[in-house]
């Protein structure tokens, strides 16, 4: 159900992740533990590794998470996120964001760019756009995806992701995440304005939100929406309040923080088993079980470093 701002730079490799498994479903995401040949973890953490080597023996069955980030960057996982492989992309500009439905993978990114997987994430074809503005997220509710970007850009596909649309935008400012749930299309973006559709994108009203800061991507789960931005640090008497996730439990009507374990920015959210799952800056990692009430951090294979920021997390079943 999710406006995040502005990603760049040579050699970043950011991510966006996503999960599938073959059955109409809507995105959301997973939490797995390590497994050979990753990285060690520690208790109650979950691992991604990113390896050259591709295994077309192994299927995705029981559900596979697709990542997408720099330089058209796709990498796959077939373990329940416990590794990752790399997967051929059809375009070298970066991807922003990727849902899943209907069987069909959609990511969307720099200049507009769209690319499509109806085989699980294993081959990708480049989807013609009717814009040339960058696309920051994409959902699907309606039998509508739906994908939002700079300056208000709304795009709309009717025919799973085949063909694409310019919708007509009330929004001027960028958003840069979208989510469906409860028959309405959630948005997020500059100035951590939450906005919601109940026109698959038509029309677009503004809800109260507990933050100033930027929000990245929104995601639904057991009634409880969470959308994760970057960190305000704000201090609270002797405490810094890491003040990067936000969350509501009445259908969006109202907003409060939710405490993170992590200064860093996040960029990406997803639910799925009863999880959700928020990845952001230098390759962090987070989780909660508890519908979004608390978090933990998850150790994360990827180097503490700006070039390995997480974009994106989703799964669909």
């Amino acid at each position: 159900m999710r406006h995040i701002p502005i990603i760049f730079s040579v050699f970043l490799l950011s991510l966006t992740i996503i999960s599938c498994k073959s059955t109409d479903s809507t995105t959301s995401s997973d939490n797995t533990t390590s497994t050979d040949n990753t990285n060690t973890t520690t208790d109650d953490t979950t691992t991604i590794t990113d390896s050259d080597n591709f295994s077309s023996s192994v299927n995705c069955n029981n559900g596979c998470f697709v990542a997408v980030g720099n330089s058209g960057t796709i990498v796959r996982s077939m373990d329940n996120g416990s590794s990752f492989d790399n997967v051929t992309s059809p375009i070298a500009n970066t991807l922003h964001a990727i849902t899943f439905a209907n069987n069909t993978f959609v990511g969307v990114g720099k200049y507009g760019n769209i690319v499509r997987s109806t085989d699980n994430g294993t081959t990708w074809d480049n989807v013609t756009s009717p814009t040339s503005k960058d696309l920051r997220g994409v959902g699907f509710g309606n039998n509508t995806f739906v994908g939002v970007g700079m300056w208000g850009t709304i795009v709309r596909s009717t025919d799973n992701g085949s063909s694409w649309d310019n919708a007509t935008s009330t929004i001027s400012t960028h958003v840069y995440g979208i989510t469906f749930g409860n028959n309405t299309f959630w948005a997020v973006s500059y100035a951590g304005n939450i906005l919601r559709s109940t026109d698959n994108g038509s029309s677009w009203d503004i809800v109260t939100s507990p933050t100033a800061n930027q929000l990245q991507k929104v995601e639904i789960g057991n009634n409880t929406f969470v959308a994760v931005g970057p960190s305000g640090n704000r201090q609270s008497g002797i405490s810094i309040i890491n003040d990067n996730i936000v969350r509501s439990t009445d259908n969006g009507s109202s907003w409060d923080n939710a405490t993170s374990p992590t200064s860093h920015h996040l960029y990406g959210v997803t639910f799925a088993n009863n999880t959700f799952v928020a990845v952001g800056m230098v390759g962090t990692i987070v989780r909660s079980t508890d519908n979004g009430s608390s978090w933990d951090i998850v150790n994360s294979p990827l180097p503490n470093h700006w070039s390995y920021n997480l974009w994106g997390v989703a799964f669909s079943e």
